[in-house]
């Protein structure tokens, strides 16, 4: 792992492929935007010759970052796929986005991969969001590594750096977090800083220099074997503490030196086992250097110590209509189970779906069962169809190369899936399957569009349809209240990729409208009202009159519609058509245009005629008699008020609740929670919590997560209620 024999590499131009899950490594690169994620995986690749020097492949492109989007806002915003070989092993590399707007695409790369690489910035730290990640892929028992990147920044400090990782990833065993290696600096420049040339390994105390662009070994120096020496102890006694081997510990105090092989295939265990965490060092490669510094180490470690497809256990599965099935291993000739965790569409290919299979092998052309279930709620309908998969291959920027197959635990891209969505599962057609869905953060900014000109508003619908397909993080309304097209999104900058891609990719120009919430009017107080529908204009006329009163019910109560006519005044075949007029009324509101709602509406008495009665006199009749009703009393605006909590690290809680005082917000409980965080409940206006997504992200540095839930409606303030009213008004 690292201080092994060198591996050899695999070529350029041709697809990794993988005929056993033995030999393949599934490894997600995670970590905060600006890390440097992208920039190791292309250094990786082309350590592994799969790029040329530049970093770029036949095409031109890039490995990774290759969609115009990301070209123009300069940072990643989907996850990639980046195929390697390295030593007979085929490595998937999925590069994540670090911004927390994409947070989706994060996920489907952690259920996608085995193993993670957090890359962290030797300028920039570790953030919150990062530790965050750290603490779920802990809680699932993922192996990972660290990687400390821009080490040849000013300032930086790999020893600082790797106790900084200790504290923030180490803090149930700082032990367990510890460096594998050591940088080699060179001579300092001007500024006083000394670049990094190459690592000292800790365990074989061999040095490997990449100054002259390849990788070369040597002995360490007679100075530095006392740098090294206290690393070097620590490391081997954090090895052993993590053996299977409870004697080693006793042997190694009593002065036994450990041999070399024992300590590497104890850590490479360890690490495969979650509980031993490498920290290791990545550096630009010299000007027209093959192998950027620290990469073949990080491929070794990936080869050596991250565990195989066959080690992770794979997702539950039912059947589609939820009955329970024996859990799968990870088989070539077992049942065919396979996931779609990102779904893209391509201009000259149609739809491709990049799917990990579990179980099984997938073949071109062979007819499988697509199915996807409980994410109605997201605008995506449940659907069990049977589907021909096109060509299978494998991603290398923006080219596709060609697969004849692809077994458990490899990753392929599949053509020409029409109805397969992100989250989907493969299977037989003869032996449909369902897997257990992966966590997705609920979208929780919401983004009002409309369509810009006619010729837009044709294209509108598929266009959303196909870019929630690709996203289950995007969430699609059509609000029947407010009678707005909301999408729902994670934040601003994933808003903007919406919006671009709908515009680049579909051909479909909105335009962002103001978000309405749904508001409500009732009566504070009993009103009567009278309606009075008289017309005589030759032949039949109309003639319809009713009295009503009009009271407050409690909350959630609706409209109650009670019938106390005596004596006839109004024919009982009439009846239900006050009732319908007043409800219809109701639905157009009394005072701003807004649903009226929990009131009681009696009608008492009215007058009809034997011939000039009649269905429409009296609906039109008792919409009156409510408009009347209303222009004589007090009407309440009713606003929606949502559920609040917000997890919150102990340090942010004061702003957190001073914020939420400040949006009308009554905070009504506070729990401690795990990892020194703080449950806040409140119940907040909606119309106050519109942008919450953005400001809280603002608020705790990307630390804190809030859920919210409908409550209520109740009355708003006066002075907020008249400028609503005022603003109907002026628009009517």
């Amino acid at each position: 792992m690292g201080d092994k024999a060198h591996a050899h590499p695999g070529a350029a131009g041709r697809a990794a492929t993988a005929d056993h899950p033995a030999s393949v490594r599934n490894v997600v690169l995670v970590g905060h935007s600006g890390s440097g994620k992208t920039t190791l995986v292309e250094a990786l690749a082309l350590t592994a010759g799969a790029v040329n020097r530049a970093g770029r492949v036949e095409d031109g492109g890039t490995v990774s970052d290759y969609d115009d989007i990301e070209h123009r806002q300069q940072r990643s915003v989907q996850l990639s796929l980046v195929p390697v070989e390295w030593g007979g092993f085929k490595i998937n590399l999925l590069d994540t986005p670090g911004y927390a707007d994409f947070v989706g695409e994060l996920r489907a790369g952690l259920r996608a991969a085995d193993a993670a690489l957090f890359v962290v910035s030797a300028a920039d730290g570790v953030d919150g969001a990062t530790r965050m990640v750290w603490e779920e892929c802990a809680a699932v028992g993922m192996p990972r590594a660290i990687v400390v990147t821009h080490l040849e920044a000013a300032r930086a400090d790999f020893t600082e750096m790797t106790r900084t990782c200790a504290e923030a990833f180490g803090a149930d065993d700082p032990d367990a977090v510890l460096p594998l290696y050591l940088p080699l600096h060179g001579a300092k420049g001007p500024d006083g800083h000394a670049p990094v040339t190459g690592l000292i390994g800790l365990l074989s105390q061999r040095v490997f220099d990449y100054a002259s662009g390849e990788r070369k070994e040597s002995e360490p120096g007679e100075e530095q074997l006392p740098l090294i020496e206290e690393a070097r102890n620590q490391l081997i006694e954090g090895i052993i503490a993590e053996s299977e081997d409870e004697s080693l510990m006793d042997r190694y105090l009593g002065g036994e030196d450990i041999d070399f092989k024992t300590l590497v295939d104890d850590l490479e265990r360890a690490v495969a086992r979650g509980i031993f965490h490498p920290v290791l060092a990545a550096a630009p490669a010299a000007e027209g250097a093959r192998q950027g510094i620290g990469t073949v180490e990080l491929l070794e470690l990936i080869t050596g110590g991250f565990p195989t497809p066959l080690e992770h256990p794979a997702p539950v599965v039912t059947t589609p209509d939820g009955k329970a099935r024996p859990a799968l291993g990870c088989d070539p000739e077992g049942p065919l189970v396979a996931e779609v965790v990102k779904t893209a569409s391509d201009p000259y290919v149609g739809r491709v779906s990049l799917v990990r299979v579990f179980s099984g092998t997938l073949r071109p052309d062979e007819t499988v069962h697509v199915s996807g279930h409980g994410l109605a709620d997201r605008g995506h309908e449940d659907h069990d169809v049977d589907e021909r998969v096109g060509a299978l291959s494998s991603p290398f920027g923006k080219q596709q190369r060609v697969l004849a197959q692809c077994v458990a635990g490899d990753l392929a891209c599949v053509a020409k899936l029409n109805r397969a969505e992100t989250g989907d599962t493969l299977s037989a057609k003869d032996d449909p399957l369902l897997m257990e869905p992966w966590d997705m953060p609920d979208p929780l900014l919401p983004l009002a569009i409309q369509a810009h000109s006619k010729a837009d508003e044709d294209k509108l619908s598929q266009g959303l349809s196909r870019l929630v397909a690709e996203d289950p993080t995007m969430r699609l309304e059509q609000n029947q209240d407010t009678h707005q097209v909301v999408l729902w999104c994670l934040g601003e900058a994933h808003a903007d990729v919406a919006l671009e891609r709908l515009r680049s990719r579909y051909g479909v120009q909105v335009d962002v409208v103001a978000h309405k919430v749904s508001l409500r009017e009732t009566f504070a107080g009993k009103s009567g009202g009278r309606g009075r529908h008289v017309k005589q204009s030759g032949g039949h006329g109309q003639y319809a009159i009713c009295e009503i009163e009009v009271e407050p019910l409690p909350g959630g109560s609706g409209i109650e519609f009670v019938d106390k006519v005596v004596g006839g005044a109004v024919p009982r075949q009439f009846i239900p058509s006050v009732e319908k007029g007043v409800r219809a009324q109701a639905a157009k509101g009394v005072a701003a245009g807004y649903p009226l709602i929990d009131v009681r509406i009696t009608l008492l008495d009215g007058k009809a005629h034997s011939v000039d009665s009649s269905d429409a006199a009296f609906q039109t009749a008792g919409a009156l008699a409510l408009r009347e009703a209303a222009a004589d009393a007090r009407i309440h605006l009713l606003e929606p008020v949502a559920e609040v909590q917000v997890l919150v690290g102990d340090d942010h809680v004061g702003s957190v609740m001073s914020d939420l005082s400040g949006r009308r917000g009554r905070v009504v409980g506070t729990e401690q929670a795990p990892g020194g965080r703080t449950l806040v409940r409140a119940e907040v206006p909606e119309i106050e919590i519109g942008r919450y997504a953005v400001d809280l992200r603002s608020l705790s540095q990307g630390t804190a997560r809030f859920s919210r839930s409908y409550a209520r409606h109740e009355p708003m303030p006066p002075q907020l209620s008249e400028r609503i009213r005022e603003q109907a008004q002026d628009v009517s």
